[in-house]
């Protein structure tokens, strides 16, 4: 070597250094080759395993409904290792690496993130849930000799609000999951993670509320009372309908009972309000809300309705309640689903079938004394009150005609103690005015009755809603629109009981329905606009709080019908949320379907 010339060793130098950087080269390629290998091997095994738990939670969602809590253990013992093992596939040190890679990183760590929160979601949510539901079951919940046993309820809290706590910060961590580089198959699978978390944790959040407070209103810690308004949907207030008749509903260590029921019409006049009323009450709803107990609920909002009816019960019997609780005919025909029929003291028998009919419409024809109608009322409830309590009927039915008699707005329910109706507020059935959020900009539709008389179980209305950004800041214009019709007979005005049209004894022509209508838009909203049928329209525009709020009063004979159309300016923050729109619960309640509104058209003006 030392005879070559420099120039040639110099060469030769060169060529070692060249293979080794050569080998270095092909070792690399082939470390990326394993590593790619390797990742892709892994990442079909666990999406093989994300599949599966994702096949388990149908299996389990149907063993949970079926009340078979020893196989729902089980799948929730299998989905959690899939899970498990998804993660663990995900996590090691060459795929950690791969993530900061161009491209494919982005993937790689949106899947690794889905597989880590569906591995937290099966054993910090799922698992606590099975350990429990066993003592869960429909049957477990059904009054045993007129009691519901109200320890597992209290035993099953501390897993439940675990659960909650756990879905909830997964929903938020999926939402954080960036997908904008993303291939398509894996931002389908981070959105369909995040639309069911997102349901899911809705759900578990009202369950986890209602299994904190259950216990306790029931009476667990203590016996408790609460005033019970019967709300007749044939003559409207905001929140349903008039309390034709009220009641004492006593809870004791699970134990539901009936006692010392009075006609609505009973309690007041007051001489003024019985407790404060706010000057946005007064100006829209009358003094009147706070000075009749058939009134308290001209209101939509109900920590108002149900502070007022404690305070009226309070001066009439000296009781001071825990809270307040509303309910409608219409649900009474939900619950006789689970129940089946009860025979009434009147020889009627109360059914499924004919309960809102019979109770809203032909009572009046039945029975022509008014004290007559209202202890045929409550004896109704309290007939299907017994038959709930003696726990014969169908759970699964009973849970239904709960869930839809909330879902129709037809429940509320207020707590005078702080810190339960805290947990109430923002629940189907606490009664609230619209909010507005990324996700939903709520309206509300409230109507009460102007007739003083038994017409609105003619009223028919139908609600639209839509929603539409004209503006150049990006506030969106929203239209609210509501058809009112009067569907009672031609002949209204003779055919039907005096008590029914009002006899003409109130200012309304017996046969016409004289409505005052409410609407309500979310805080942060401008009134823009109203017209009815077409044309410019004459109303009341003020503020409840902070809600922007546009009444009418409208007069329908027998047949006619009027269609009003409101319009509001949002805020941009909330330009991309959907919109929908609450209504009182008549004796029909409508779905409210979607208005197309387009910036061409013009805004309501009036």
């Amino acid at each position: 070597m030392s005879d070559l010339p420099e120039s040639r060793r110099a060469a030769v130098r060169r060529g070692s250094r060249a293979r080794i950087v050569l080998w270095i080269v092909l070792a690399l390629v082939l470390l990326l080759i394993v590593a790619v290998a390797w990742v892709g091997v892994r990442g079909l095994l666990a999406k093989r395993h994300l599949e599966q738990s994702v096949a388990l939670v149908g299996t389990l969602r149907s063993q949970i409904t079926d009340g078979d809590a020893s196989a729902a253990q089980r799948t929730a013992k299998q989905l959690e290792d899939h899970a498990s093992s998804a993660r663990s596939l995900t996590s090691d040190p060459i795929w950690s690496a791969a993530q900061i890679t161009p491209f494919f990183g982005s993937n790689l760590r949106a899947v690794r993130e889905v597989a880590v929160i569906v591995d937290q979601v099966a054993a910090g949510a799922v698992r606590p849930v099975t350990e429990v539901i066993g003592d869960l079951n429909q049957d477990a919940l059904a009054p045993k000799g007129g009691r519901i046993e109200l320890q597992p309820l209290v035993d099953a809290q501390p897993s439940v609000a675990r659960a909650t706590k756990t879905l909830a910060k997964a929903s938020g961590e999926a939402d954080a999951i960036d997908t904008s580089a993303t291939l398509s198959p894996v931002t389908s699978a981070v959105n369909q993670l995040r639309n069911a978390l997102g349901s899911v944790t809705e759900q578990a959040t009202t369950v986890n509320k209602v299994l904190q407070l259950a216990p306790a209103m029931l009476g667990h810690d203590g016996a408790r009372d609460y005033v019970l308004l019967f709300q007749n949907n044939a003559e409207l207030r905001a929140g349903g309908g008039i309390p034709g008749a009220v009641a004492l509903l006593q809870a004791r260590d699970g134990a539901i009972a009936l006692a010392n029921q009075a006609a609505g019409s009973s309690f007041g006049p007051y001489d003024k309000p019985v407790l404060p009323l706010s000057a946005a009450t007064t100006s829209l709803y009358g003094d009147i809300t706070g000075r009749y107990m058939q009134d308290v609920n001209l209101t939509p909002r109900f920590d108002v309705t149900g502070a007022l009816a404690r305070e009226m019960w309070k001066q009439e019997f000296g009781q001071q309640v825990d809270g307040v609780l509303a309910i409608d005919p219409v649900t009474l025909g939900y619950i006789l689903r689970a129940t089946g029929p009860v025979q009434l003291p009147t020889g009627d028998t109360l059914t499924s079938d004919n309960a809102a009919k019979l109770l809203l419409s032909d009572v009046y024809a039945k029975y022509p004394d008014p004290t007559v109608q209202d202890a045929f009322f409550a004896s109704a409830a309290s007939a299907v009150f017994d038959k709930v309590s003696s726990g014969e009927f169908d759970t699964k039915a009973f849970i239904g005609a709960l869930t839809e008699g909330t879902k129709d707005g037809r429940l509320r329910l207020w707590s005078a103690d702080e810190a339960e109706q805290k947990q109430i507020a923002g629940t189907a059935v606490a009664g609230t005015l619209p909010t507005a959020s990324a996700q939903t900009r709520e309206f509300g539709v409230y109507l009460n009755d102007g007739t003083a008389a038994k017409m609105d179980y003619y009223l028919d209305k139908k609600v639209s809603v839509g929603s539409s950004i004209c503006r150049k800041d990006g506030r969106p214009t929203s239209v609210v629109e509501v058809t009112l019709k009067n569907t009672a007979p031609a002949d209204a005005a003779t055919s039907l009981p005096r008590y029914v049209t009002g006899g003409g004894d109130f200012g309304t022509e017996p046969g016409k329905i004289k409505t005052l209508m409410a609407v309500y838009a979310p805080p942060g909203a401008i009134y823009l606009g109203a017209s009815q049928d077409g044309k410019g329209a004459a109303l009341q525009t003020v503020m409840d709080g902070e809600h922007p709020v546009a009444q009418i009063q409208t007069l329908l004979a027998p047949g006619e019908s009027t269609t009003f159309r409101v319009a509001f300016l949002g805020e941009a923050k909330f330009a991309k949320a959907g919109v929908q729109a609450e209504s009182t619960p008549g004796v029909r309640q409508t779905k409210v379907e979607p208005l197309r509104f387009d910036c061409a058209e013009p805004v309501p003006v009036g």
